[in-house]
């Protein structure tokens, strides 16, 4: 008989990552893939992005409404609780062999502790990184200590999630499953990027996506006006910005956003979700990619282009040469696009190394999970 899996998708961008393991896991014959959806992709304001996951041949077993029209602290907090009675149903009628989680949004750690209590193990990918400037940091360390099996990115990453009581023998370092888009995804030409987006764009752009600091004090509006405000010394440049995530201060930029792009609707282009596909099509042949997404760090230098990291979300994380980070003000932001932009520093990213590994992170996850006996107790484990 096939374990079943249940892979969680709470958003386009953790979906983009999952994308090639769980087509992996549709078509082994050891398998049967479940997959619950939830979060942003259920939510209109964000792009309805659960009907992507239908288009491209996967069955949602489960979807669970969650996201409430708020992305105050307070309308997060209660989101969670809405999402953890969601999850526990699912879970319940699903009753998987194994939950896969990715990272570290408020969507995962809900049902990460629901799966908790019911006993259901989780194996949790991109455990061990540090991301200061976000509460997700420590959602990401709370969902470590829920999860029996971790596939890390990056050795450091593995050694943190063994410093944090993990058996060794239960942490894979298996580098980042986004980097496996580089060499199994087909890229969209100029043409049909351009046709799909219904965006006349050309060359030079950038690649903007912005998100609320939610773990320190940095107001949205005015680094993400700062921003804009860069941008507009690069008018050569088009810009094609993806909305924000749905943390909290997320809904704030959104108007800002949409206004910028009205403003010149002929050089930026303002798109709640591009998906997976287009962006990394769009990003391939970017002049550079700018804001403080973790695609920034850990998938974008796979392709050789540069990244703009403003202020501090991603603080921690370890990042490529191709990586230029900045204060969240107008002047840095536009120094380190101007940094970017010269063509010495596009020619170095060509060929520099990415820390995040070499694009065969799924086939190594696979590999574990066909030798998974199905425990879950686990006991701490003590750095001697």
């Amino acid at each position: 008989m096939k374990r079943t899996v249940a892979v969680f998708t709470g958003s386009r961008a953790e979906y983009g990552l999952l994308y090639w393991l769980m087509k992996d896991l549709q078509a082994s014959d050891e398998f049967q893939l479940q997959v619950i959806v939830s979060g942003m992709h259920l939510s209109p304001e964000f792009g309805e992005t659960w009907r992507q996951v239908e288009e491209d041949g996967f069955t949602i077993d489960a979807k669970v409404e969650m996201l409430l029209s708020s992305d105050s602290a307070v309308g997060v907090a209660k989101s969670m609780g809405l999402g953890t009675l969601g999850f526990a149903d699912a879970l319940d009628r699903l009753r998987p062999d194994l939950l896969v989680i990715l990272g570290d949004r408020f969507e995962a750690l809900a049902i990460a502790q629901a799966a908790l209590v019911m006993r259901i193990p989780i194996a949790h990918l991109h455990g061990g990184e540090i991301t200061e400037g976000a509460y997700d940091d420590a959602i990401r360390h709370a969902i470590t200590k829920m999860s029996y099996l971790h596939f890390v990115a990056t050795e450091p990453y593995r050694e943190r999630v063994i410093q944090m009581g993990e058996s060794p023998e239960r942490v894979f370092n298996v580098g980042a499953v986004g980097i496996d888009h580089l060499l199994r995804s087909p890229k969209m030409s100029m043409e049909a990027l351009r046709e799909s987006l219904g965006f006349a764009l050309r060359s030079p752009y950038l690649v903007v996506t912005y998100h609320p600091v939610t773990g320190m004090d940095e107001s949205p509006e005015q680094t993400f006006t700062a921003l804009t405000e860069a941008l507009d010394s690069f008018a050569d440049h088009q810009v094609i910005f993806t909305y924000p995530n749905a943390d909290n201060g997320g809904r704030a930029i959104i108007p800002l956003l949409e206004a910028y792009a009205q403003r010149q609707p002929e050089r930026v282009l303002a798109i709640p979700s591009l998906g997976f596909r287009r962006y990394l099509s769009a990003i391939s042949t970017a002049s550079a990619v700018v804001g403080n997404s973790s695609s920034g760090i850990i998938e974008v230098p796979a392709f050789g282009i540069p990244t703009v990291d403003i202020g501090v979300r991603q603080k921690g994380r370890l990042a490529a040469d191709s990586v230029l980070h900045c204060e969240p003000n107008r002047d840095s932001i536009e120094h380190a696009l101007r940094t970017a932009l010269t063509p010495e520093f596009a020619v170095a990213c060509r060929t520099t190394a990415n820390p995040y590994g070499k694009g065969n992170a799924c086939e190594a996850i696979m590999a574990v999970l066909s030798n998974y006996d199905g425990a879950s107790h686990k006991s701490f484990h003590d750095l001697s």
